[in-house]
């Protein structure tokens, strides 16, 4: 449905280079970026606003990259709505069907019907300068949808929205996606990506480091930039050997642990998710191979249960549930075990 080919502008000293990337129809995709890695460049590129020097934009198979922007069937909201604060909510939504045929009459019921599906029904006479922040992105989302475009893109949507306001949003999006809506969100934060996306791709200083799915990406991903920024906490540089015909060792900072991978000896990185840590006050009698003693250095809330931070020589971090915390009596200082099977790790290849 669409398809970035080898987009490249320079911005003064910043660059976006080679951007390549196909979003199907009916998909949920996210570029997702730390501030200033080109997310918004990127967005205004496909919408028009920005020309590129080289690479093209197909939507539809159709070349759009140098066509007018009213004329391309792309819908845009920025995170700061950009609404008329002169004018009410009814009036904004109804602001890019004045140059439209339709009488008044079909013009109000078109307004009505957008104001319904975003839940705004109650604010149509309300004046746009009065709205709170959840309720002007639902504006702006309906005036956005007024021109029924055929790829909607939203810059950071959510990022200026309480925490209730986000979870409204983030459904709304959801259901307006599911009824085949095209949609192209920026954002900077990898939760959101995560509760959104059917597929992404990870931009770094300008370019697109890794696209696929949101398992693709945080379950396996590149490199140690893409493991921390999406909120991989345990991912440690070292190299790998092979110790036996199925297992392989990976040294880090003075420690050896045992993994089990088909990759070959070198220099990489290895992941080792939260979940699947034991902590445990002796060492357990299982089949878990890796086992290491430390202190506890930090206990954090977190949306399921705690996460507990062990220095062993590395930082290990544990997700442990309330009834493990209570039965462990986990508190900072305490020395503690934690323990992972071989097949817990993933090695990846440091890239050449």
């Amino acid at each position: 449905m669409l398809e970035v080919k080898d987009i490249s502008l320079a911005l003064g000293e910043f660059h976006v280079k080679d951007i390549s990337f196909r979003v199907e129809r009916g998909a949920y995709f996210v570029l997702l970026g730390e501030s200033g890695a080109g997310k918004s460049v990127v967005l205004e590129i496909i919408t028009g606003l920005l020309k590129p020097e080289k690479g093209g934009i197909l939507l539809d198979q159709r070349e759009i990259s140098r066509d007018p922007i009213s004329s391309r069937g792309i819908g845009l909201v920025y995170q700061d709505q950009s609404l008329f604060p002169h004018m009410s909510v009814r009036q904004n939504i109804a602001y890019p069907l004045r140059g439209a045929k339709r009488s008044r009459k079909m013009i109000e019921h078109e307004v009505e019907e957008l104001a319904e599906k975003v839940g705004i029904t109650r604010l149509l006479s309300r004046s746009a300068a009065s709205l709170s922040q959840g309720e002007a992105q639902r504006t702006a989302l309906a005036r956005a949808l007024a021109t029924h475009p055929k790829l909607l893109l939203l810059d950071e949507p959510l990022a200026s929205l309480d925490v209730t306001a986000k979870t409204s949003m983030r459904s709304l999006l959801r259901e307006l996606n599911r009824d085949g809506l095209t949609i192209v969100h920026v954002t900077h934060d990898y939760k959101e990506a995560i509760s959104l996306a059917s597929r992404l791709a990870v931009l770094e200083k300008g370019t697109i480091v890794q696209c696929g799915t949101p398992e693709e990406v945080f379950d396996h991903p590149k490199s140690e930039f893409i493991a921390r920024f999406t909120g991989v906490r345990n991912f440690y540089k070292g190299s790998l050997w092979r110790a036996s015909r199925d297992l392989s060792v990976f040294k880090t900072a003075g420690l050896e642990f045992d993994v089990a991978t088909d990759e070959p000896d070198g220099n990489g990185y290895l992941l080792l998710r939260t979940r699947d840590i034991v902590l445990s006050n002796s060492v357990p009698s299982d089949s878990q191979r890796n086992h290491f003693k430390g202190e506890v250095t930090d206990v954090e809330p977190a949306r399921l249960g705690v996460e507990v931070t062990v220095d062993i020589g590395v930082l290990v971090t544990a997700s442990v549930t309330d009834e493990s915390m209570a039965a462990l009596d986990i508190r900072l200082g305490q020395s503690l075990w934690i323990n992972f099977k071989a097949t817990a790790t993933r090695f990846v290849a440091e890239q050449t």
